[in-house]
């Protein structure tokens, strides 16, 4: 009776030890496991990423809502709003070496002298009709419009800071903003420091 009752006990501890080292994992969770990470390039992630990089702070202008400044919900990720006049501010009085964003947050000022925050949507205007290959050579290598010829990026646009960011998140960031709500909207052109005040 005391060796079948051991038996018995061992029996019932192989099968909670195999539950527990399955770890109740679904078979994509068990995949992961044994094959190593699963690279997720879809518009979900892509969003995820977009938010966490801080995109919309100096692509999407702000309005005045009843809290404070807020984004403006019909133009998200549009950049400067070409419907307001520009205004070049007056940077005589600028601390050196210092730069000054406008009321929409997505125009600067500053030792470059003024740059425009791009549209980013899918609208023909932004980046609509971009291929992969534009994309990522403006996120990681700082070339407007993704073109080789083309000037760099100017601030605040930090894309030095993304020359690392993997194949796959850059796949995922172009399918989500390739997802957005297309805002027609051309973005002026920069202004070289002489023709600011």
């Amino acid at each position: 009776m005391k060796n079948r009752t051991l038996i018995i006990a061992g029996i019932i501890s192989i099968f909670i030890y195999s539950l527990s080292s399955c770890g109740g994992s679904s078979p994509e969770e068990r995949a992961v496991k044994t094959t190593g990470p699963v690279r997720d390039t879809s518009a979900k992630r892509g969003a995820y990423l977009v938010t966490i990089m801080g995109c919309n702070d100096c692509h999407s202008p702000r309005i005045m809502g009843q809290h404070g400044p807020m984004w403006d919900p019909e133009r998200i990720l549009s950049g400067y709003p070409s419907h307001i006049p520009v205004k070049v501010p007056d940077i005589k009085n600028l601390v050196p070496g210092s730069a000054v964003f406008d009321p929409t947050g997505t125009a600067v000022t500053g030792p470059w002298g003024m740059s425009f925050a791009a549209n980013i949507t899918s609208d023909g205007t932004g980046i609509g009709n971009w291929s992969l290959r534009q994309f990522k050579n403006a996120f990681t290598r700082g070339k407007h419009k993704g073109i080789d010829e083309e000037r760099s990026l100017l601030p605040p646009m930090s894309w030095e800071n993304y020359k690392e960011v993997s194949e796959e998140d850059i796949k995922a960031i172009f399918a989500y903003l390739k997802s957005t709500k297309p805002v027609r909207n051309n973005v002026p052109d920069p202004i070289a420091p002489g023709k600011v005040k």
